[in-house]
């Protein structure tokens, strides 16, 4: 083989191996994306018709649980693995808002093991 064979392959050999680590990778959504102000407009005693055209469909709505609605949204950001999480829970009595359950702040989840201690003693 010549000089020129032998750099040629090494050449694509290096450009295949330099390609492989480019994966494009997409964040993974999922959910209700619910604005804080948003959320802040609902009320106890709104009907469930003023709900759904404030905040939209619910995205659990359980047909044997009718008098709650779960608005979830769920971020995975593709490089850092980051998980982000939000609930909001509307509770009804009949046609009418009785409770309103809020997560304030979005819940940060790291995808990364983390290493359990030894239970001390």
């Amino acid at each position: 083989m010549t000089w020129m064979t032998q750099w040629f392959r090494v050449t694509v050999l290096l450009a295949g191996l330099v390609l492989s680590a480019c994966v494009y990778r997409i964040d993974i959504q999922q959910g209700n994306f619910l604005e804080s102000k948003d959320i802040d407009r609902v009320a106890v005693g709104m009907t469930r018709v003023q709900v759904r055209s404030l905040l939209g469909t619910p995205m659990i709505s359980d047909p044997f649980e009718s008098a709650r609605w779960d608005y979830v949204y769920y971020l995975k950001r593709a490089r850092t693995n980051e998980v982000e999480q939000r609930h909001f829970i509307v509770f009804f009595e009949g046609d009418k808002v009785s409770r309103i359950e809020r997560s304030d702040q979005a819940a940060q989840v790291s995808q990364t093991p983390r290493r359990l201690s030894p239970p001390a003693g």
